[in-house]
């Protein structure tokens, strides 16, 4: 044993534990989670266990997608923007009771930036070229040119042990962070239940002695058990099931305008989606209302590449000519790009009832071009596979935003991009992302950020379908919950729970 992990045994067992009886807290989901690496995960119910509620960052995001500090207490930037130096905060410990230092942080950062690992969240690094510790609380982060969302970027990069830096498989099953939530155990097709972590560094935080995630794959059955109370929250619910709730005794249903969305992709290496003219043709068959009010029961807005929430960035989806339903003029690309139609073709299907709504909404309009599309619906372990190894011609899924435009595009458009799985590759799109990188003043940014948004909306390799109203239960006995427009249940750790 290290005498890190020596040091920390020690600590942990000096740790005197409360014998007050127990909070828990009973959320319920759809499904069980494809993994808890908070460098690997993408699904949903990754997610929304691991990020805040286990792991934690240098930096965090706030209910208004402010940043604010997380892991690091402050931070200093050089006049020339390009070293970042963290102070990070004193006596915090990871689960496992080993104390958080600069080297864990470095480890993690390298973690993320591995070819190996291949992480979907690389991009967000990628400008870091240094990293040096400069004493155990202290390190910085030198970069090779300005990078404006470092601090955002950041919020989404988990502190993981040094000794997890080349490990791939061991915080799939067993993660180990620093949050308010410690992972206790794992039932397969059961839950998933969290801790409290005893040595928080917050003082009076959590709140909760346990936090259960269920997984419960019938809305129906979720619904009931909110309102029997054997359920106390149900995050990110679909809107039908927030419709019946609303109104029902000992349940409110908050809601927010989300930052996710959901989307049709395309994968631009198989024909015909490497043609600009049917990625363009595509879009035009869609009418985005109709599966807003088809799908989605109204409770949506047509969905351009960024969320009407980033009331500074995004574009009005009026303004995209694609936007506009033609179907005449979409066959007419079709001709022109020398497509014969009918043409067959295949759509994976997230496994969640909305995005199966839409699919089954988007396979009947693309028919009207003579677009015909076979539907092939996944449990979300193969989706997820299929989603990474590019194994598809088209997809339905959501995807999570994110407060800065930089955390969304340039990970999924940009040439080799950690999820650009649609093999899309655009030399001026590539130079608008990196100079929208480097770009510090905000309207010169604003600028090529709509320039982006104009050209990847009708020419891209995403559809854009439809930005939700983010929605989820809460039973009357819970207290202190508040929603984010990220979807992170981030405010658990000052949840309480009347009995």
């Amino acid at each position: 044993m290290s005498l890190k992990k020596l040091s920390a045994a020690l600590l942990a067992t000096s740790i005197l534990v409360s014998s007050a009886s127990a909070a828990t807290l009973n959320i319920a989901i759809d499904s069980s989670p494809a993994g808890l690496d908070p460098h690997l995960i993408t699904a949903f119910n990754s997610v929304v266990i691991v990020q805040d509620n286990i792991y934690e960052g240098l930096t965090a995001i706030d209910k208004d997608q402010a940043v604010v500090p997380g892991l690091a207490e402050s931070w200093d930037i050089s006049d020339d923007g390009l070293t970042y130096t963290f102070k990070l905060r004193s006596g915090v410990t990871f689960h496992d009771g080993s104390a958080m230092d600069a080297e864990d942080v470095a480890a993690s950062i390298r973690r993320v930036q591995s070819e190996t690992v291949a992480s979907p969240l690389a991009s967000r690094v990628s400008p870091i070229v240094d990293i040096k510790i400069i004493d155990p609380t202290t390190v910085a982060l030198v970069l090779d040119a300005p990078f404006a969302p470092i601090l955002s970027s950041l919020a989404g990069i988990a502190i993981v042990p040094a000794e997890m830096e080349t490990d791939v498989d061991a915080l799939q099953q067993t993660p180990d962070g620093t949050g308010p939530f410690k992972f206790a155990e794992w039932q397969p097709n059961g839950f998933i239940s969290l801790d409290k972590n005893e040595a928080y560094y917050r003082e009076g935080e959590p709140k909760l002695d346990e936090v259960v995630f269920n997984f419960v794959p019938e809305a129906a059955t979720r619904q009931v058990g909110i309102t029997s109370g054997e359920y106390d929250l149900l995050p990110g619910i679909d809107p039908a099931t927030a419709l019946q709730l609303q109104g029902q005794a000992g349940v409110t249903v908050q809601q927010t305008r989300d930052l996710s969305y959901t989307l049709l992709g395309m994968n631009v290496s198989r024909p015909p989606f490497d043609k600009p003219e049917v990625r363009e043709a595509i879009n035009m068959l869609l009418n985005r209302q109709e599966i807003i009010d088809g799908a989605l029961f109204g409770s949506g807005v047509p969905a351009g590449p960024l969320s009407p929430a980033l009331t500074e960035w995004a574009l009005d989806p009026g303004t995209f000519g694609c936007y506009t339903t033609n179907v005449d003029g979409a066959k007419a690309l079709l001709e022109e790009a020398g497509v014969t139609t009918p043409i067959k073709l295949t759509m994976n299907v997230l496994p969640r009832q909305d995005t199966r709504d839409i699919a089954q909404v988007i396979q009947q309009e693309l028919a009207a071009g003579g677009v015909e599309v076979e539907l092939i619906n996944q449990e979300i372990g193969q989706f997820v596979q299929d989603w990474r190894n590019s194994n598809f011609d088209m997809f339905v899924s959501a995807n999570g935003g994110s407060p800065d435009p930089d955390g969304y595009f340039y990970r999924t458009f940009i040439g080799g991009g950690s999820t650009n799985v649609f093999k899309y590759d655009d030399a001026e799109v590539d130079s608008w992302l990196n100079e929208g990188r480097v770009e510090t003043d905000q309207a010169a940014r604003k600028a090529i950020y709509d320039k982006l948004q104009t050209k990847l909306a009708c020419e891209g390799p995403v559809a854009h379908i439809a930005y939700g109203t983010l929605n989820t239960a809460v039973s009357d006995k819970v207290k202190g919950f508040e929603i984010y427009a990220n979807g992170r249940l981030t405010s658990l750790v000052n949840v309480t729970v009347d009995e």
